[in-house]
């Protein structure tokens, strides 16, 4: 382990060298940034139990008489899984180059980018009134894609930044991804075997995401309160703000030309805007050295606040229009 961290850090500074970055202190992605010990490994840890908390939970909203349905009739997920894993990864690319990233914000946003679709996509397709089957399974199944898709996309689009390929992490991204699945599975296994059990957990596992949540956000802060200015630099904000957005509006756009309901197409939109942040927070918080993320780590609770708040903006415009002119849909 400390010789790979070694490697990692050693090809971080090839790659500032090669974007001549500088001083890297100035620069803020790395510079004399670290974390303590004890305190690395608790922030490790809590990550870890609310990434399997949210996967647990996830797997209690699944059926598989459900999945099994949409499986034989694949044409909403498969569009989804493309807008998913074709939009949001090109999405963060071209960000990446047109506000000219320095290497490790690139890494960030790339990893970001080719996430699967988050939980949090649930709960905004209800509120849009969207199909919610879709929805579920669409997250279901692009947890499973991304086991292969995520680290292969990773690769192919770190090619456009040379040398930049060489600094991923991709076993540790691999384990983390293989580690999503197994509390997954066990959510699937109890509402299937134990139904009854499914609300007590879901509910257990908010109560214990919301002070988990807390407890990281509190040490996150401590650890980062002299170089948060960071994650608040412009270009970092612009692509929190506008990542989530183009995912919404071209993942709609591309369910309208595919021929997809309106239902189906606002269910869509959400599951490609929609990252799973919890997955992300994991691997860039595990699988990389805190001297070579340093505060960036910190980037996906940026852009969970955007994509909160634009979705809840995109479902309020919804309900407006519903309101005042009744939708020729008839849903």
């Amino acid at each position: 382990h400390r010789s790979a961290t070694m490697n990692v850090t050693e090809v971080y500074k090839e790659v500032a060298r090669i974007y001549n970055v500088g001083n890297l202190s100035g620069n803020g992605s790395m510079g004399l940034f670290d974390i303590p010990p004890l305190l690395n490994k608790a922030l490790n840890v809590l990550t870890i139990l609310m990434l399997f908390i949210t996967m647990i939970s996830l797997g209690c909203v699944m059926e598989i008489s459900k999945i099994k349905s949409h499986l034989f009739k694949p044409k909403g997920v498969a569009i989804a899984l493309l807008a998913q894993f074709g939009i949001m990864p090109l999405t963060a690319f071209c960000l990446a180059k047109l506000l000219q990233l320095d290497p490790i914000q690139t890494v960030t946003l790339l990893i970001c980018g080719c996430c699967p679709g988050g939980t949090l996509s649930n709960i905004f397709s209800l509120a849009l009134k969207g199909d919610m089957n879709l929805s579920i399974i669409m997250t279901t199944c692009s947890s499973i894609a991304g086991l292969g898709l995520m680290p292969f996309l990773i690769f192919i689009y770190c090619k456009g930044f040379p040398g930049l390929e060489k600094a991923i992490p991709y076993v540790g991204i691999i384990i983390t991804l293989v580690f999503t699945l197994v509390p997954c599975a066990f959510g699937i296994a109890i509402n299937h075997y134990k139904p009854n059990y499914s609300p007590v957990v879901k509910k257990a596992g908010l109560s214990m995401l919301i002070i988990l949540s807390i407890t990281v956000f509190t040490l996150s802060f401590i650890t980062i309160k002299d170089v948060v200015w960071v994650i608040l630099m412009p270009d970092v904000l612009s692509v929190a703000a506008l990542m989530p957005l183009i995912g919404f509006m071209l993942g709609y756009v591309m369910a309208v030309v595919c021929r997809l309901n309106p239902q189906c197409s606002r269910t869509v939109s959400m599951e490609t805007g929609c990252q799973n942040i919890q997955l992300c927070t994991t691997i860039l918080k595990v699988a990389f050295p805190p001297q070579v993320i340093g505060p960036m780590f910190l980037f996906p609770l940026l852009y969970i606040s955007f994509q909160c708040a634009e979705a809840l903006l995109l479902a309020l415009c919804f309900r407006c229009y519903q309101t005042f002119k009744p939708p020729a849909e008839g849903k």
